[in-house]
């Protein structure tokens, strides 16, 4: 007799997890715009965003292991209302091939002077030095010590996000 409990034990349990199994199976897929989803659901609980919100955010490991995790939102009312002139110098930055993938190097692990210098397509000690200045300025950059450089974690998922934005 205890070998037939044992037994409708055992195959009851198995109904259950075949039945959650298949429950599971049943259930809708998640949203692939998991991000948005929770953007829009917060969206109603704030006046500031109802008419409309932006929001990045990021989980990154540079190639050196620093971890990195970021996020900023924004009223799309505000943004829209605001004066877009004083945020040119960030994009004009940007807009120079050489700053760019003098980023790329200084996310990569290439942080001082000397080594960048070392990168031909960095252009001379002058060129490296004008185009570390335009970086530093508008807050792509900054000195972590004498002849070294980082970009600060505040912008380094802004700096990927404008790199997915534009695509390839």
């Amino acid at each position: 007799m205890s070998e037939a409990t044992d037994l409708r034990a055992a195959l009851a349990a198995l109904s259950r997890r075949v039945d959650s199994l298949e429950g599971a199976r049943a259930a809708p897929p998640a949203s692939s715009l998991w991000a948005l989803d929770e953007l829009r659901r917060r969206r109603a609980q704030h006046p500031s965003t109802a008419e409309g919100a932006v929001l990045l955010s990021g989980s990154v490991t540079l190639p050196d292991g620093t971890p990195v995790e970021w996020q900023q939102g924004a009223s799309s009312a505000e943004l829209l209302a605001s004066e877009w002139g004083e945020r040119s110098a960030a994009f004009a930055a940007l807009g120079h091939p050489v700053r760019v993938e003098l980023l790329r190097h200084v996310l990569n692990g290439v942080r001082g002077t000397a080594e960048l210098a070392a990168i031909e397509s960095l252009g001379t000690t002058g060129q490296l030095h004008h185009h570390l200045r335009q970086l530093l300025g508008a807050g792509w950059l900054r000195q972590s010590a004498r002849g070294s450089y980082e970009v600060p974690a505040s912008r380094v998922v802004p700096l990927l996000v404008c790199l997915a934005a534009v695509g390839e």
